[in-house]
């Protein structure tokens, strides 16, 4: 292992070090309340697309907050019906991508549905307002305000939203659905599983968003998640109020959501990850009680991993 993270073994029964509020699952029941009890308004848009084997879709549906979410649909012009469907989710500050390298997908039976994260680089609206700081990024959005404008919460409700519309869609077989993406999309498809326990299978890659102190501790949070060093230096340089902070991060922690997550779950980890360390990652798969494999990459960090994409492939295939 290298020297800034702890022994394999070690890493192999960490349990995690960011407090878990004590109203954890009243807050997400809550949550997920008011996502059902919103008319999602979805529209599809067709999209012009020269695969003869496609259709594509713009979506869009009126997520929690009333914000307008996007997400690109794609499903197989001639496949047997209902078909399974695989959810997308992309990284920090990204978007849902070229629709091309979905096709794969679509041509082996699948629909397909990616989401843009709310005010990222994609085109979903974040419309909501919030009291205090928003600079460097999302993470600490609404973090001086009530817990419920917490940006993740929305983001988390979004996922668990997309999967549901798609989900009634009548083409989708809605017990055979899987998620997957990497780094936020890998926290993605941690939140959207636990949220929507009908996911079948989740293949998140180095995932982010994950035991937020453990991060500050390691003295890791640059990058990502250099909000939280910002957040703390300048509305609490003195650490007075650092309990508070932290556990209010947890509601949007990943490793306590991942306990209620039923799908079979396969995680692709570098050893060498110091942007979402390592330790953060097992501390949401070793709270994980469904069918679960880690595949470990000693010598990679938050980068591309080879062969990722064929082994999420076949993972997916069976579906």
């Amino acid at each position: 292992m290298p020297v800034f993270e702890m022994p394999l073994e070690q890493l192999k029964r960490y349990q995690g070090r960011n407090p878990k509020p004590d109203d954890f699952d009243a807050y997400w029941h809550r949550a997920l309340s008011e996502m059902r009890s919103i008319d999602p308004q979805v529209e599809l848009i067709p999209h012009p697309t020269k695969a003869s084997f496609a259709e594509c879709f713009d979506l869009y549906f009126t997520g929690v907050g009333g914000s307008r979410v996007y997400a690109k649909y794609l499903r197989p012009k001639a496949a047997p019906k209902p078909h399974p469907a695989l959810l997308m989710f992309h990284g920090y500050s990204g978007s849902s991508g070229d629709w091309t390298d979905k096709l794969p997908y679509v041509a082996q039976g699948f629909a397909v549905a990616a989401l843009d994260c709310r005010g990222q680089g994609g085109r979903s609206e974040n419309i909501e307002g919030v009291r205090g700081p928003t600079l460097r990024g999302h993470i600490i959005r609404g973090l001086d305000d009530h817990p419920d404008k917490l940006y993740y919460r929305a983001v988390f409700l979004d996922t668990a939203q997309l999967a549901n519309i798609v989900m009634s869609f009548p083409e989708i077989d809605a017990d055979r659905v899987g998620a997957t993406g990497g780094s936020q999309g890998g926290a993605l498809t941690l939140a959207c599983a636990a949220l929507e326990p009908r996911i079948r299978k989740a293949a998140p890659v180095f995932p982010f968003l994950c035991d937020y102190l453990r991060v500050w501790e390691m003295d890791l949070a640059v990058g990502a998640y250099e909000e939280i060093r910002t957040f703390l230096r300048q509305f609490d340089p003195r650490h007075e109020r650092e309990q508070e902070i932290f556990t209010r991060l947890g509601y949007i922690d990943c490793q306590h959501l991942a306990p209620r997550i039923r799908a079979e779950v396969l995680m692709l980890t570098g050893l060498m990850d110091t942007i979402c360390p390592p330790s953060t990652q097992f501390a949401a798969y070793n709270k994980i009680e469904s069918p679960k494999r880690m595949i470990l990459y000693p010598d990679y960090g938050h980068e591309s991993l080879p062969d990722s994409a064929d082994i999420l492939f076949d993972f997916f295939a069976d579906l």
